[in-house]
């Protein structure tokens, strides 16, 4: 007899919804610190609740893009955890009164829409709100009071090169739930929250408020920005029988959307042509049909880049670039490819793994670059692109008319979709494998063979991370397995190379977050300058896996980085009653 259950849906509010406090306190400027004055600790309590007030209040200004990825662990006796499930949310964040979250990547209809809401009053799964986490770059947006919470002084501690007053934080009894409870790191010059650790108060058995650690950046002096969020929960109990374990990072950038190219091109008289200039004759300058067919191509591949880095989605052109441009270098000269115009890379900030190019652009996003192992990976991800472009591959000729760039940003994925079709995919593959094998990369390719094969691992439990938003999918060589070592594959058991060495470690993919680091402010990317890290297990490989964030923080604009020795002046504290 088969047995039919019925459910309700239980719904993950992360972070709560609070209204704003319209009073003097968020209006009140912050008390005046006058440099080396000696503050007692109530003062001290005062300057930290009037400066997160007006952070509070200047973020309402704001609305960055916010993208969270989540997943979902399960337990595995080689590794201890490893990822069952992922979900991916890509949104424009609101940072006013009440938090909100415009999703960019929501491709689905209204009619389908419709069907999965009235599925949820039938499911027994876990639903994520992606407000919620976004909630957490708030401490409380309510604002912070005497009144409302208790301050404990615990020490003095460095986040990078930035000395903090660490401080214990728990509300006051009998306060209304969705209040912070747990641990701020607060910047000793201006009193800025840098630093918050805990939770929010009053989780119920359909509304959850995770435990989280969110990071704020500076990008400017006093312009301390929520950029980082890191939340995970080991063994949380929901709807009396399930069991929630995960881990998820969220990034908020693009504060300036884009536009501070824009800005500092007003103050430069400028003009620039597409074709140079010289005193030939005008009809020496026409152009051929072939260069006029090139430079409307060229058009509709500026306007997608300029569209996409407007929006916050393509970091404005920076170092990481040129990287990559010189293993595209790498590979022409090799194989004796000149192409004209010449080939430009450029990085999609999102998480997900994916390639496309757009006209004679290659682009990679973030997340591919972070989990590449090395060079050799890398190369093998940009051939396969140079392959679209040398074999002939265009883009969409139409984005040269620029009205077809007017529309909103939440609907930037359906206007904007660069997949290639299955013929081009298999044309591609076969021509970027002649690429590498005559390339400096062809010694080097048991590292590309191990990134594809733990890719192709964990394919089916992590969608979210390797479903493209707008480009291709990263696809798999089979033929470059057999090529890998049986010892080296991962998996497998660490070998030694000597009697009495350490096992080799085969480093196939890195966790997310490993090589680049945004700026919040501008988009701005920059590789991460962190050591080399001997891995002592296959516990501590985590491929393609959410890790906690530790940044180093730095002061912009500081003279002189403080020091250790610093931290043994302390502040004149009296005791908290």
């Amino acid at each position: 007899m088969r047995v039919v259950k019925f459910a309700v849906v239980v719904v993950v509010l992360v972070g709560g919804l609070f209204s704003a406090v319209a009073g003097a306190q968020q209006s009140a400027p912050a008390p005046q610190v006058v440099p080396g004055q000696q503050l007692t600790l109530d003062q001290v309590i005062d300057r930290i609740i009037a400066r997160e007030a007006q952070v509070v209040a200047s973020l309402k200004d704001f609305s960055p893009l916010a993208e969270t990825y989540i997943q979902n662990m399960k337990p595995d006796p080689a590794l201890g955890v490893v990822p069952a499930s992922d979900k991916y949310f890509l949104g424009r964040a609101e940072l006013g009164a009440t938090v909100g979250h415009r999703s960019l990547n929501d491709k689905s209809g209204t009619s389908r829409k419709m069907l999965g809401a009235f599925s949820k009053f039938f499911s027994f799964n876990l639903q994520y709100l992606p407000r919620g986490f976004v909630q957490m770059v708030f401490l409380d947006n309510a604002g912070l009071s005497r009144d409302n919470y208790k301050f404990d002084y615990v020490r003095r501690e460095f986040l990078g090169e930035v000395r903090c007053l660490v401080f214990d934080v728990q509300p006051a009894p009998k306060s209304p739930k969705g209040r912070f409870v747990g641990r701020i790191w607060v910047e000793d010059q201006d009193y800025n929250i840098v630093r918050f650790n805990g939770a929010y108060t009053g989780s119920s058995n359909s509304q959850f408020y995770f435990h989280f650690d969110s990071w704020r950046v500076q990008s400017g002096p006093g312009l301390w920005l929520p950029s980082l969020v890191y939340s995970e929960e080991n063994d949380m109990k929901y709807s009396y029988v399930k069991r929630v374990r995960f881990k998820s990072q969220t990034r908020l950038w693009g504060y300036n959307l884009g536009h501070i190219g824009q800005e500092q091109e007003l103050s430069k008289v400028l003009v620039e042509a597409a074709v140079p200039v010289t005193d030939k004759s005008d009809s020496q300058q026409d152009a051929s049909p072939v260069q006029a067919q090139r430079a409307w191509d060229r058009r509709a591949e500026d306007n997608v880049v300029e569209r996409l880095e407007r929006i916050g989605l393509i970091a404005p052109r920076g170092e990481v670039d040129k990287i990559l441009e010189t293993v595209v270098n790498n590979l022409e000269v090799t194989n004796n490819i000149d192409i004209q115009p010449e080939v430009r890379c450029r990085v999609l900030l999102t998480s997900t793994l994916e390639s496309f190019t757009i006209g004679r652009t290659i682009i990679l996003s973030r997340g591919l670059v972070d989990v590449l192992p090395d060079e050799a990976s890398l190369a093998m991800m940009i051939a396969y692109e140079l392959s679209h472009i040398v074999l002939g591959h265009r883009i969409d000729s139409s984005y040269a008319f620029n009205d077809r760039m007017f529309f909103p940003d939440e609907k930037t994925m359906q206007h904007f979709y660069f997949a290639r079709d299955p013929h081009e995919v298999t044309a591609a593959n076969t021509k970027a494998a002649e690429l590498i094998a005559n390339s400096p990369y062809k010694d080097q390719t048991a590292s590309i063979n191990a990134f594809l094969t733990v890719l192709q691992s964990r394919s089916s439990s992590l969608p979210g991370l390797i479903s493209p938003q707008m480009g291709n999918r990263v696809t798999f060589s089979p033929s470059s397995v057999a090529a890998t070592p049986a010892s080296d594959r991962p998996g497998s058991t660490p070998s030694t190379t000597a009697a009495g060495s350490q096992p080799k470690v085969v480093i196939a993919a890195l966790p997310l977050g490993g090589r680049v680091k945004v700026d919040p402010w501008s988009g701005q990317i920059e590789m991460l300058k962190s050591k080399p890290v001997g891995l002592v297990s296959d516990r501590e490989k985590m491929p393609f896996e959410v890790t906690p964030f530790m940044p180093y923080l730095t002061r912009q604009g500081s003279k002189s980085p403080a020091t250790p020795a610093a931290m043994n002046s302390e502040p004149q504290a009296k005791p908290q009653q």
